[in-house]
């Protein structure tokens, strides 16, 4: 039985992460610079919910360890994550006594030998801070949720939208249910953990459409029940090869048997519905998407280019897209339609532009030294359209108009997610006629903003064709890759509380 725990007027509350979206099937690996660590009480400033006056704030002693978030990319180097990892355990040391712990994650961290890496370093944690420390972890719904991490975990939930538009609503009730908890002085909560052996692609389960919508539908009426604190479902993360990359529920609270029936209704409903997920937006062939979009009156009409996309894991410098684009004739006069291309890498290519500067002609090569498994660099020649220095990610940007196409050339890769993002490169995406992004579902600005829009099924290290990528290290059976395979085993897994052993190993 749970055992009561003491209440904590205004408990002591640390805070430490690292979260990252890591593919191993792009050649990129990820090194410690990218996870922009933030210190101390520069932690807190992260979350407008424990800005000073916030109820939250107020309600705990707020301590930051250190927490790192890195552009999703490639594998994390094992000395990355040994030097992050170590200099977060020894500014967690330094804390001293806390009651409670936040762990902000993502959850598909793949680093270079080891498994389950945010497993491995709450485990780290946990001997730092004693057995005796609640933990509330929150991740993105393509995160792993392994019965190690559920265990080391007394607290754990993921976001409920795909797009991520409630990511911090998620991360608040992360926080304020390790707050309740330590206030009240409830005992441990109940966690019931159920593995779902699906593992589809984000574009093939935004809740934007069914049957994820009502999936995720479900997240909130198994919460409203009676012993029941939260319910989450992780889709998992599909561009990685670890046997914990699949789909898992874990249901929380008071009550064993509302906690079970909770999990079991919701691993059953993401497991019936496994046929019925589709593509958030029609697909195609990179060839199919420009005939479509140069046949149609739709404007401006977007297409994104899937295989390489920077904020799934994707390297952002694979050149076969834009090679196409390039290469067809509706593009070579300056005066045909009106083309973004966004984007790619090229630091060399970036400093002949900024040298030249705007207005000039200038020939460059970039793209393709990182992933050049689809095609080589990429030589273009075209006129310095606008210069941008300072972005937090790409560092300077320059556009290069080569004939009618508008190719946003980085320093470093950079998703571009937002209006502002080609705004301020002087590039007006609302009266062009086609926007082609490194991206999978169009996130909510650029969703709202078009008119036409199509998936290119383009190659890269977060291909969405997931088997043909080769997952061989992924629990067997699994769908879709094995379609055929019989009914799973649905029923709930109590785990135990995080300060008594866990028996057996992991399903």
């Amino acid at each position: 039985m749970p055992q009561p725990r003491n209440a904590i007027a205004r408990p002591v509350v640390a805070i430490a992460g690292l979260g990252i979206e890591s593919s191993t099937f792009s050649p990129a690996r990820t090194e410690a610079p990218a996870f922009h660590p933030q210190r101390g009480a520069d932690v807190l400033t992260r979350y407008p919910f424990l800005a000073p006056g916030a109820p939250l704030r107020e309600a705990a002693e707020w301590r930051g360890a250190l927490v790192g978030k890195a552009l999703p990319g490639g594998t994390v180097t094992a000395a990355a994550f040994a030097d992050l990892s170590d200099e977060l355990i020894d500014r967690l040391r330094e804390l001293g006594p806390v009651d409670g712990l936040w762990y902000d994650i993502h959850g598909a961290m793949t680093v270079e030998g080891v498994d389950d890496a945010e497993t491995v370093l709450l485990a780290r944690i946990r001997e730092t801070v004693g057995p005796d420390v609640i933990v509330s972890t929150s991740m993105d719904l393509h995160g792993n949720v392994s019965r190690e991490l559920a265990h080391q975990s007394d607290l754990i939930t993921c976001y409920r939208m795909a797009p991520h538009e409630d990511h911090m609503e998620t991360k608040e009730r992360a926080v304020r249910n390790l707050v309740d908890v330590l206030v009240s002085g409830t005992p441990r909560p109940v966690k019931a953990w159920v593995p779902v052996p699906v593992l589809l692609a984000g574009e093939q389960t935004s809740t934007r459409i069914e049957p994820a919508r009502s999936v995720y539908a479900a997240v909130d009426e198994v919460e409203a029940v009676d012993g029941v604190l939260d319910a989450a479902i992780w889709v998992g993360y599909a561009w990685a090869d670890e046997p914990r990359n699949r789909a898992a529920v874990v249901v929380t609270g008071s009550d064993e048997a509302a906690v079970s029936a909770g999990a079991e209704r919701l691993a059953r409903g993401f497991w019936e519905a496994r046929n019925r997920f589709a593509f958030v937006a029609p697909t195609a062939s990179l060839d199919a998407c420009l005939d479509d979009a140069l046949a149609s009156d739709a404007r401006p009409y977007f297409i994104s280019d899937t295989g390489d996309n920077p904020t799934a894991g994707g390297a952002g410098d694979v050149t076969w897209g834009l090679g196409r684009v390039l290469d067809r004739p509706e593009f070579k006069d300056p005066d045909g339609p009106t083309v973004i291309y966004a984007s790619v890498p090229g630091p060399a290519a970036v400093e002949v532009a900024v040298k030249a500067g705007a207005g000039a002609v200038v020939t460059v090569t970039a793209g393709a030294e990182v992933d050049d498994r689809h095609a080589g660099p990429l030589t273009m020649t075209g006129v310095v359209h606008a210069v941008r220095h300072g972005d937090r990610d790409a560092g300077t940007e320059v556009v290069l108009r080569v004939g009618s196409v508008h190719v946003i050339l980085t320093r470093l890769r950079k998703p571009y997610h937002h209006e502002h993002d080609f705004t301020d490169l002087d590039l007006d995406p609302r009266s062009a006629d086609l926007v082609l992004v490194k991206i999978g579902y169009l996130e909510p600005e650029l969703f709202d903003m078009a008119v036409g829009w199509k998936l290119a099924l383009t190659p890269g290290g977060v291909d969405q064709d997931l088997p043909r990528l080769g997952h061989r290290r992924v629990r067997r059976p699994l769908f879709p890759f094995d379609p055929e395979m019989a009914a799973p085993d649905l029923t709930a897994r109590i785990v135990p509380p995080s300060n008594e052993p866990l028996v057996g190993v992991d399903e």
